[in-house]
């Protein structure tokens, strides 16, 4: 199976569980609605764009990220991302040798958090993420998990970060934009 074919595998089975978010969220399911939303977003760029996965993609193309979580002692592994010097979950761009996004997610959340051991949290991905990007591209559609980090995990410092900072649940929203939150809530809501 290609990277491509397993993307769109992975969008069309996130519709669940995007369901299952709206009946969780009680009034409105305003969460969930918006992930069906931006599900059906991604699964029309990847019909349109054959190339849709790659960063040469200029309309825009998906990426994979992962929070790293340690449910045990109530917190997550954020970067101080070089480029943008904002507080993230590891992530990045698919590459050639990914053989699913759940792999990409796992490849690049060992990669910048230098931690071994990550294990993906069951259940496919947390939470779809669109965001602006500087041309020449327009968008990361971005596909997030959650990787558990094992007991006593030391992390190190990439080429990519500026920082490596466990925080918190309770920290996190005082560092991290809205993104990352939502991402700590819905994999909360998972665990």
């Amino acid at each position: 199976m290609s990277l491509h074919d397993d993307a769109v595998l992975v969008l069309e089975q996130f519709e669940g569980r995007a369901v299952e978010a709206d009946l969780a969220d009680g009034a409105d399911g305003a969460e969930g609605a918006g992930q069906q939303a931006l599900r059906k977003v991604y699964l029309d760029h990847l019909a349109a764009h054959a190339d849709g996965l790659w960063k040469a993609c200029g309309a825009g193309h998906l990426t994979a990220s992962a929070l790293v979580i340690d449910p045990a002692r109530g917190r997550v592994l954020l970067t101080l991302h070089r480029k943008l010097r904002m507080w993230l979950q590891m992530g990045g761009h698919c590459e050639p040798g990914d053989r699913s996004l759940a792999d990409a997610a796992l490849r690049e959340a060992t990669e910048e958090s230098g931690v071994s051991g990550l294990t993906l949290l069951p259940g496919g991905p947390v939470r779809l993420d669109r965001h602006a990007i500087p041309a020449p591209c327009h968008w990361h559609l971005d596909v997030q998990y959650a990787v558990l980090a094992p007991p006593g995990a030391v992390q190190t410092i990439s080429d990519e970060s500026l920082d490596l900072r466990w925080f918190r649940y309770d920290e996190v929203a005082g560092v991290a934009d809205a993104s990352v939150v939502n991402l700590l809530e819905a994999t909360r809501a998972r665990l």
